[in-house]
């Protein structure tokens, strides 16, 4: 081959290496094979090597080719990069629509337009400079004038192109990120090295992008996504336009963007996404809304730091910082002291918050939180938050560190407490006081045990208070007038509770178990001892070493069981109970699952949970890894490195369709 083969053998490779990198990192659609790609990288490799009057910077070859930096250059920006304003609620959205249509009728411009709504990355803004259609900076946002140069780290992520489909000089935005996937995968890799975790995706994708060395940088995998034209020659009319032209270009676009006529649609979308996020393999905080049209853009304008005419609906934040006013004790259904800090209100998640949970007294010492201190705290869903930090730059000098106390008067008796050897718990030394006898009754009365509709916690006081309950069976012999004497009740919300009772006297085996509040018997445990055993008398007939012999049942459930077999008292209210309940065995409803074992990955449309549920009752098992005794891997969007491993192992993969005949 000479030198002018050569040369055009390089050139094809190139383009060609580029088109299949495009597939697949920006469509996640291969062509070809890894092998076949990398034996085509390889032979470009070799060639480059051969000819080095032929290499050149933006070569697929390079993604990874720079020396590690002393240090990160400041770069000035081309284009000012501006951030958005936020708003938490549809009430502030709609307040920003009527805004915006104020000030196109003072401009005397049309209100009737639509909004381009984007989802809102949860990563770190990038600016991509190119100059024909070839990548020569990148910088992150900085202070909005002036950023740092990480073109070297930025060469290392594959969904950045660095030669586009057109010869042509422009700016981009985006944003850089770290999958939930590669988060997990990395989190996993530094605890396994005894190193600290990573906060969240966000964090360490800044930390990624960041680094001196941009071999460091490619071994995160990080991902893009380009959702701004800042400057070129000529620029599309609306921004929905300008996404797909984007696109066009080569960069990877978020395909999830959406032309909203009104703003009405606006929220919609927003209460839809907050859903939906969970789903992506990604982080999502929110929504970035912008009027469409580009001639309406720039009549609007900016304000000295954000543009007029957009906005971010951020989703309701599930970080907040607040005060801790005291803290306080709740003692559990089993006697389990739990403390509580009491918190100055404060909005997360959507709903105003007023307590946390510390969880014990090792946690207390952990945080060394105290009362006056002001913390960060964090919620998931609708669980009781967490504290997280204490911002010990805002104590109070007179500040005390917290006294674990030696009585609860909760507890009743003394009010003595306890703590058994090799727990972090403390308990109440007397087993029966009101409040652990109002906590069981009101579990019994759960959805996890005998799923009483309408039984809160409040009215099972009230019962209480009244003589009316003070065991299980009590339940079962209530009458309408006895529920009429209660505060705040009438016929009709009377009858309702009574049917409820009512609806409630057969209950499935495992069910009846975890409604019992045996110390260490959850929902999956008392699946395990409903399956094993079948009845209440098989169980208690047991011996420990039977109950240890089950899968995924230990010493402390196994010494539990038996100590509530053989408590006179517990059984004594279980003899009277069954007066009026009767319980079911717990059945699985298919035989075909039976030992088999799955691994779910990627985004799919039910969740987790509801899947894991099905199957194991089923017989299955849901486990967390896959390895050769995987039966079957059900894969949904975007998998990760389970989905190689099965295809390594030799694994089943299937989808949601054909899991959904697999359960039927």
């Amino acid at each position: 081959m000479d030198k002018e083969q050569a040369k055009k053998r390089i050139e094809a490779l190139r383009e060609l290496l580029r088109y299949h990198n495009y597939r697949y990192y920006v469509l996640d659609d291969p062509e070809i094979s890894d092998a076949a790609y990398d034996a085509l990288m390889q032979e470009l490799i070799e060639l480059e090597k051969k000819y080095p009057e032929f290499c050149d910077p933006n070569s697929p070859t390079q993604r990874v080719g720079g020396k590690p930096l002393d240090k990160f250059q400041k770069v000035k920006h081309k284009v000012p990069q501006w951030s958005f304003d936020d708003v938490f609620s549809p009430e502030e959205f709609y307040e920003f629509d009527v805004r915006v249509k104020r000030q196109l009728a003072k401009a005397r411009l049309k209100q009737d337009f639509d909004y381009c709504v984007e989802l809102k990355i949860d990563g770190l803004k990038i600016v991509l400079d190119y100059e024909n259609g070839e990548l020569v900076r990148a910088a992150t946002r900085g202070d909005g004038t002036t950023g740092e140069d990480v073109t070297q780290n930025a060469r290392t992520i594959r969904s950045i192109p660095l030669k586009l489909n057109e010869k042509v000089s422009i700016t981009v935005e985006g944003e850089v990120y770290l999958s939930k996937s590669q988060f997990e995968k990395i989190n996993k890799e530094r605890e396994k090295a005894g190193l600290p975790l990573y906060a969240n995706p966000r964090n360490a994708a800044a930390g990624a992008l960041r680094q001196l060395d941009p071999r460091e940088t490619a071994k995160r995998s990080l991902d893009s996504f380009i959702y701004e034209l800042a400057l070129a020659p000529s620029v599309p009319s609306t921004q929905c336009k300008e996404l797909e032209y984007l696109k066009s270009l080569g960069f990877k676009v978020n395909e999830h963007f959406t032309l909203c006529k009104d703003a009405s649609c606006v929220v919609q979308l927003w209460q839809a996404w907050q859903k939906k996020k969970e789903r992506q393999d990604y982080m999502i905080d929110g929504l970035v809304i912008k009027v469409n049209e580009r001639e309406l853009q720039e009549a609007l304008g900016y304000t000295s730091k954000a543009p007029r005419y957009a906005i971010a609906f951020k989703f309701p934040e599930e970080e907040a910082t607040t005060v801790v006013e005291k803290i306080t004790f709740q003692v559990g259904r089993t006697g389990v002291i739990t403390p509580v800090a009491e918190l100055r209100p404060v909005r997360i998640a959507g709903s105003v918050v007023s307590r946390a949970t510390l969880h014990n007294e090792d946690e207390i010492k952990r945080l060394d939180v105290r009362e006056g201190d002001t913390v960060i705290i964090k919620k998931a869903g609708d669980i009781i938050p967490d504290i997280v930090k204490v911002i010990k730059e805002l104590r109070d000098n007179s500040s005390k560190p917290f006294v674990w106390p030696k009585k609860i008067p909760e507890c009743g008796g003394d009010g003595s407490i306890v703590r058994r050897e090799g727990e972090v718990a403390w308990r109440c030394k007397e087993k029966d006081s009101f409040v652990q006898r109002l906590r069981r009754l009101s579990y019994f009365a759960s959805k996890k045990g005998f799923d009483i509709e309408g039984l809160s916690e409040k009215i099972m006081e009230k019962l209480m208070e009244a003589g009316l309950v003070q065991h299980f069976a009590d339940l079962y012999k209530l009458k309408k007038g006895d529920i009429l004497e209660l505060e705040g009740f009438k016929d009709k919300s009377a009858e309702n509770l009574l049917s409820a009772i009512e609806n409630s006297r057969q209950v499935r085996f495992d069910k009846f178990l975890v409604a019992m509040s045996i110390p260490y018997v959850g929902e999956e445990t008392a699946k395990l001892l409903a399956k094993k055993f079948k009845s209440l008398k098989g169980l208690c007939s047991a011996s420990k070493e039977e109950l240890e012999s089950i899968e995924g049942i230990g010493d402390k459930v196994a010494e539990s069981v038996r100590a509530w077999c053989l408590d006179k008292n517990a059984q004594e209210e279980v003899k009277e109970l069954l007066k009026y309940i009767k319980i079911e065995p717990y059945e699985q409803a298919s035989s075909k699952l039976e030992g088999k074992t799955f691994v779910i990955t990627g985004s799919l449309s039910v969740p987790r949970l509801k899947i894991k549920e099905e199957l194991e009752a089923r017989g299955a098992k849901v486990a967390s890894s896959v390895s050769k005794s995987t039966d079957f891997l059900i894969a949904g969007d975007k998998p990760g490195s389970k989905y190689k491993k099965a295809k390594e192992l030799g694994v089943k993969i299937i989808d949601e369709k054909e899991l959904e005949k697999l359960l039927k």
